[in-house]
């Protein structure tokens, strides 16, 4: 969802990377083994090996012709378990070290990926392919789900359609909200991580954040980036690349989703009510006309995964704190962004206590705790230049068009 300043704890091996180490061997191990995208450098010593590392810029950093042959002596029982230990070990313990901390965390984020396409999916399809799987072991219960299935949505012709062929229905009925939403959010953190990779800028993978409950299945992603890394046109390039790069994939699906849904008649009683940003209103208006009184779009599974896309999206661009608005106004105003955090919150409090309305508390209790002030950059002082300049209050202005007071509501036909 955002760019998230952290402490990653493997950052201290990343340090070596743009180092001058002593020994050729050790220096051409680190270059070969560390990736690329994490880097940033400081003076450090290594216990024993007594390697002394300094910064550097004329060092070369082309990879080794020949690589370390000591290196895979180093077994992965003999790896440090934390960064105090790491100081203590040699370089090539040291890069392991590093390398393994890396695929246990790609691990986590591949795990997290798959189990919020799952919850996405569960969501998508009403929780049905649970509800329809004791189906597979029992002919009673798979007989009374086809019937029922059958009353709701009728065959055409006259042969009734499987259990399987439903099964396979109701999930692709998940699929069609789960697929497009995770597209849109793995478009959006990889707009930021691939930035980072882009200037070097220590950052964790994607963490998809599953949630199995209605109405959005997920929190969406994070990013950890290490604090203090990234200079001002580093930081603002980071932050601008995922509201980007996620809009460049929501709004098509968003207008595909819009075009294949109905208007209809409002339900009788209560039904869930998602609002609708002045964004969303100009694509139904433009692809349907205008809506009747009495009338509403049904959305499917498509159009829902636009819908969150909005809001995930205007929701990130507001201008506080740890967010990509935040992060955008910081590079754009510097510390006057501070101000425009706190009297932002002031403002959200009062609106929801007069008004009543609480659907983002919990989002103002999480903005509280992270903190309204933006960290300073590295270095405050880089130019962004005018581009950068119009960009970023262009990026920021989505926020006026994609942002809906109330987004969920209970409505009543």
């Amino acid at each position: 969802m955002s760019v998230l300043n952290g402490i990653l704890p493997d950052l201290f091996v990343a340090c070596l990377l743009r180092s001058r180490i002593s020994t050729t061997k050790t220096r051409r191990s680190i270059r070969e083994q560390l990736p690329i995208f994490c880097l940033n450098a400081s003076a450090v010593r290594l216990g024993p090996a007594a390697l002394s590392l300094s910064m550097s810029d004329s060092e070369s950093t082309s990879p080794p012709d020949d690589p370390d042959p000591a290196f895979a002596k180093v077994q992965d029982d003999e790896l440090p378990d934390n960064p105090a230990q790491v100081a203590a070990a040699s370089a090539e313990a040291a890069v392991l070290w590093y390398r393994r901390r890396r695929r246990r965390q790609f691990r986590i984020c591949i795990f997290l990926f798959v189990a919020t396409l799952v919850s996405t999916t569960l969501v998508g399809s009403r929780f049905l392919p649970l509800e329809l799987l004791p189906g597979f072991f029992h002919e009673e219960t798979r007989t009374r789900w086809v019937n029922f299935m059958e009353q709701i949505d009728p065959s055409p012709g006259r042969q009734m359609r499987s259990f399987n062929r439903r099964y396979l229905e109701v999930l692709f009925q998940g699929f069609s909200y789960s697929g497009p939403l995770m597209l849109i959010l793995l478009c959006h953190e990889m707009g930021h991580f691939l930035q980072a990779v882009r200037y070097r800028v220590p950052a964790s993978f994607p963490f998809f954040i599953p949630l199995p409950i209605p109405p959005l299945g997920t929190m969406g992603a994070v990013i950890a980036q290490e604090r203090g890394t990234a200079d001002r046109k580093q930081m603002f390039d980071i932050a601008v690349s995922g509201p980007l790069a996620g809009l460049l994939v929501t709004l098509p699906v968003l207008y595909a989703g819009i075009k294949a849904s109905r208007i209809g008649v409002l339900p009788a009683g209560s039904f869930l009510e998602f609002g609708e940003p002045a964004v969303i209103q100009w694509m139904i208006a433009w692809i349907h006309g205008p809506t009747p009184d009495g009338y509403t779009l049904y959305m499917n599974g498509v159009a829902r995964a636009g819908w969150v896309g909005v809001f995930v999206t205007a929701l990130n661009l507001i201008p506080i704190g740890q967010l990509d608005g935040g992060h955008l106004t910081y590079t754009l105003l510097g510390r006057p962004a501070h101000w425009i955090a706190i009297a932002l919150v002031g403002v959200a409090a009062g609106w929801m206590f007069y008004t009543e309305t609480y659907s983002y508390i919990l989002f103002l209790i999480l903005i509280m705790l992270m903190g309204t002030k933006h960290p300073p950059t590295c270095d405050d002082t880089v130019s962004l230049g005018v581009f950068r300049h119009i960009l970023g209050w262009l990026t920021l202005g989505f926020l006026l068009i994609g942002f809906t007071p109330n987004p969920i509501a209970v409505g009543h036909g």
